[in-house]
C-alpha cells in the first residue's frame, strides 16, 4: 500500500544525517546524526529512560557515561505524570536536566505487551494503565501530541507491535494498520520541528517486510525508519536474516533503527547488516539480577563460584564496579539485593555497551571492521562458564560432527573439510579449500577479473557442487573488495544440502562461513546484495540446469568421478555444452585423461588451468560461440597432451562403452583444437 503526501505546511527536514564511511565486506556504516541537541556518531546505542530516568543512574553518571541519546516512553510518561507537566516545565529536556538528545517511543511496545485487557480498533489502543489505574486510548493523533510536549528530538509514529512468530494474515493486518497510522502520524505532526520516524513490520514474512519498506519510504516526509517487531518471539537467526533483508530496502541516506535489540552480539551483528540505532534494557534490567557484559564474555555474579573471588569484574573496564571492587564483594551485593550491586551493575553495563559501540565506529573509519566482527563476534559469546573464576566447568556437549551421508574431516594438509562418509573420499584433500577456491575458481577466470573491475557487462556465474560454498565465497570475498563491480547472478547447484548444513553448524573449523551470505541464502534460498544475487538451486543437476540462464563462468566442482559419476558423464557434459549459448569458462578441479577427453567429445575447447597445490594442473573448458579471443588467454591442450594420452590406461571415462571408443577417438584426433 502506498500513499501520496504532500509534506505539512511549516514542516522542515531533518537537521541532518551524513554517511562519513562504509566497512568493506558488510553493510556496516558510521555518520553523523544531527538534531537540536548536538551531534549524535552513529552506530549509536540508546540507554532506555522510560518514565524520564535510566533506571539506578544519576544525571551525573550519565553524563559521565558519555551517551549522546536516551529513549524515553511516551505511553509512560502519559499516564504519570501527563503532559500538563512537559508543557509547564518546557519539556522533558529541563524537567529532568538532561541536555543531550532525547528519541521518544510512541507506545507502541506497550500494545503488545499490555496485551491482556487492552481492546484494538481502527481508532486506537484501549486499555487500563496497570500501575496508574486509569483507562487511556492511545491513538497516533495523542501519541504525537504528547511528544511535541516531551519535545523529544526524535519522535515514532504509533505502530501495532505483534509476536513475531504470528501468522500471516494477522501480520498482514498489522501492518496494515501501522501504515494507515503511519499516515496519521505524519498528519499529526503539523509544524513541528521535530524528527519522525516511521516503523517497518511484517513479523518474519519476508512478502511482508518489503511490501512495508515500500509503502513507508515511498510515502515521503520521514527522517528515519525503524525496524520493529523483532525479538519478540523470532529466533536470532530470524530476527538477523529480517534485519538483513528489511536495511536493503531502506534509503541509504536515512537513519536505521532496530527497536529493542539487545545483547552485545546483537548489536554487533544488526551493525553489520547496516543498522544505526540502537535502544534495549538488558544493560539495566540483567544487573538487577546480577549479570554484566564483559571482555570476557558475559558475567552471572549470583554464582557461588564468585563467592571468594579477589579479581576485577573487567580488567580492561574504568568503571567504579571495575576499578573499586572486587567480584566477591560484587557477589555479595547481589545476594543481598542492595542496590549499590544493581546501581554499580548498571553504570557498567551501559559502559560496556557505549564503549563498544565506540569500538565499532572506529573499525569501520580505519577500514578494520571485517576483522573486529570476527575477533568480537566469537568473544561477545562468551559466558563465565567459558571463562571461570575456579574450576574448569564440566564440558559441554559437542556439536554433531556428521550429518546424513557427510562428516567433518580433516584433509592432508590439515585444514577441515567435508568428507562422504561412504566412500571416505574427502572434498578438497591436498590443499586448503578457501586457497584452491581463490586461485583455481575464482583466480583464473578472465571475465571474473574484468567483472571486479568494474569495467565488464552483468556476469552469470554458476557454482556447480555447493558443497560446503569454499568457491562462492571465495567469489564474494573478492566481490567485497570490489564495492564497483559489475552486476552478477551467481547460482549454487546442490543435490544434497547435508553438507552445506553440517559446515554452517560447524563455523569454527569453517571460519569462510562466517559471513552472513551463506546464512541468508540457506534461510531464504537466495541472498541480495547491491549488484549481487546468489541464488540457491537444490535437485539434480540435470534436471534443473536447463531452466537457468546461460553462463558466462562455470565453476565446475563436483564431487570426484567415483562418488558422483553422473555429473562427469559423456552425456551430461554434452548437454551442459548444448545450453551454452555464449562464450564461456568452465573451471574444475580434475586433470585426468579421462575427464579431458569427455570435455573435448562434448564439444569444449580444454585447456591446461593453473596448480592448486599438489596437482601440477588443474582443466579449463572453452565454449568459444562467435568470439575466439579467450583462446590466446589460455594454454590449450596440443599435440604433446595427445602423445601422453595415448599412453596413458585410462582414455576414456567409465561411462563409454568400448563398442563407442574406437569412432569417438576418432572424433577427438579431429577435433578443432588439434586441427
Amino acid at each position: 500500500m502506498l500513499w501520496t503526501l504532500g509534506l505539512c505546511k511549516g514542516y522542515k527536514p531533518a537537521v541532518g544525517f551524513d554517511l562519513t564511511a562504509t566497512a568493506t565486506g558488510s553493510r556496516a556504516r558510521t555518520a553523523t546524526l544531527t538534531t537540536a541537541h548536538g551531534t549524535i556518531e552513529t552506530p549509536v546505542f540508546m540507554p532506555v529512560g522510560t518514565r524520564g530516568t535510566v533506571r539506578t543512574q544519576t544525571l551525573a553518571q550519565l553524563e559521565r557515561l558519555g551517551a549522546p541519546i536516551l529513549l524515553a516512553n511516551t505511553y509512560h510518561l502519559l499516564a504519570r505524570p501527563g503532559p500538563e507537566v512537559f508543557e509547564k516545565f518546557g519539556g522533558l529536556h529541563p524537567w529532568m536536566g538532561w541536555k543531550g538528545s532525547i528519541l521518544t517511543d510512541s507506545g507502541g511496545f506497550q500494545i503488545f505487551s499490555l496485551a491482556e485487557g487492552r481492546a484494538m480498533s481502527e481508532e486506537g489502543a484501549e486499555f487500563r494503565h496497570p500501575s496508574a489505574g486509569t483507562g487511556m486510548l492511545l491513538t497516533p493523533e495523542r501519541s504525537i501530541a504528547m511528544q511535541r510536549s516531551i519535545g523529544s528530538d526524535i519522535m515514532m509514529v504509533l505502530d501495532q507491535c505483534i509476536p513475531s512468530t504470528s501468522p500471516h494474515a494477522q501480520a498482514k493486518a498489522a501492518m496494515e494498520l501501522t501504515h494507515r497510522w503511519a499516515k496519521r502520524s505524519l498528519d499529526a505532526r503539523g509544524t513541528s520541528e521535530q524528527q519522525l520516524f516511521a516503523i517497518v513490520q511484517g513479523a518474519c514474512f519476508e512478502d511482508l517486510r518489503r511490501e512495508s519498506a515500500a509503502a513507508l519510504t515511498g510515502s515521503g516526509g520521514f527522517d528515519g525508519y525503524a525496524i520493529g517487531g523483532l525479538a519478540v518471539g523470532e529466533s536470532r537467526a530470524q530476527r538477523e536474516d529480517i534485519t538483513e533483508l528489511t536495511t536493503q530496502l531502506l534509503p541509504p541516506d536515512r537513519p536505521r533503527y532496530l527497536m529493542g535489540v539487545g545483547t552485545p552480539i546483537d548489536l554487533l551483528e544488526g551493525v553489520h547488516r547496516g543498522v544505526d540505532m540502537f535502544d534495549c534494557i538488558l544493560p539495566t534490567a540483567l544487573a538487577q539480577h546480577g549479570k554484566a557484559f564483559t571482555s570476557h564474555g558475559r558475567i552471572d555474579l549470583r554464582r557461588g563460584v564468585h563467592k571468594m573471588a579477589e579479581q576485577a569484574l573487567d580488567a580492561t573496564c574504568a568503571c567504579e564496579a571495575c576499578t573499586l571492587y572486587s567480584r566477591s564483594y560484587l557477589h555479595h551485593l547481589v545476594k543481598c539485593e542492595e542496590p549499590l550491586g544493581w546501581q554499580l551493575l548498571a553504570f557498567h553495563n551501559l559502559t560496556f555497551y557505549v564503549k563498544l559501540m565506540a569500538e565499532i565506529r572506529a573499525s569501520i573509519a580505519a577500514g578494520t571492521f571485517a576483522a573486529f566482527y570476527a575477533e568480537r563476534r566469537e568473544e561477545l559469546a562468551l559466558t563465565d562458564l567459558d571463562n571461570p573464576p575456579g574450576p574448569k566447568p564440566r564440558m559441554r556437549e559437542r556439536k554433531a560432527m556428521t550429518l546424513g551421508a557427510f562428516g567433518i574431516g580433516v584433509s592432508a594438509s590439515g585444514h577441515a573439510s567435508i568428507e562422504h562418509l561412504a566412500s571416505g573420499q574427502v572434498m578438497h584433500p591436498d590443499d586448503d579449500p578457501n586457497t584452491e577456491a581463490e586461485r583455481v575458481y575464482v583466480g583464473q577466470s578472465a571475465l571474473i577479473a574484468r567483472a571486479l573491475t568494474g569495467d565488464g557487462p552483468a556476469l552469470v556465474i554458476w557454482d556447480v557442487g555447493l558443497g560446503a560454498a569454499h568457491n562462492a565465497l571465495a567469489l564474494i570475498r573478492a566481490l567485497d573488495a570490489a564495492p564497483n563491480h559489475a552486476p552478477i547472478e551467481l547460482v549454487s547447484f546442490e543435490y544434497d544440502l547435508d553438507s552445506f548444513r553440517l559446515a554452517l553448524a560447524n563455523t569454527g573449523p569453517f571460519p569462510h562461513l562466517r559471513h552472513p551470505a551463506p546464512h541468508v541464502l540457506a534461510h531464504h534460498g537466495e541472498f541480495v546484495r547491491d549488484r549481487l544475487r546468489w541464488r540457491l538451486v537444490e535437485g539434480d543437476f540435470l534436471t534443473t540446469f536447463p531452466a537457468e540462464p546461460a553462463p558466462d563462468v562455470i565453476l565446475y566442482d563436483p564431487f570426484s568421478t567415483k562418488v558422483d559419476t553422473p555429473m562427469w558423464s559423456l552425456a551430461t557434459l554434452r548437454a551442459l555444452f548444448a545450453h551454452l549459448t555464449r562464450r564461456t569458462e568452465l573451471f574444475t578441479y580434475s586433470a585426468s585423461t579421462a575427464v579431458r577427453s569427455s570435455l573435448l567429445l562434448a564439444g569444449f575447447h580444454v585447456a591446461r588451468g593453473i596448480s592448486s597445490g599438489p596437482k601440477d594442473e588443474t582443466t579449463i573448458a572453452l565454449r568459444f560461440g562467435d568470439d575466439a579471443d579467450l583462446m590466446t588467454h589460455h594454454r590449450l591442450l596440443d599435440h604433446t597432451w595427445l602423445s601422453r594420452r595415448a599412453r596413458s590406461t585410462a582414455q576414456f571415462a567409465a561411462d563409454i562403452p568400448p563398442e563407442q571408443q574406437i569412432e569417438l577417438e576418432r572424433m577427438l584426433m579431429t577435433h578443432p583444437q588439434f586441427v
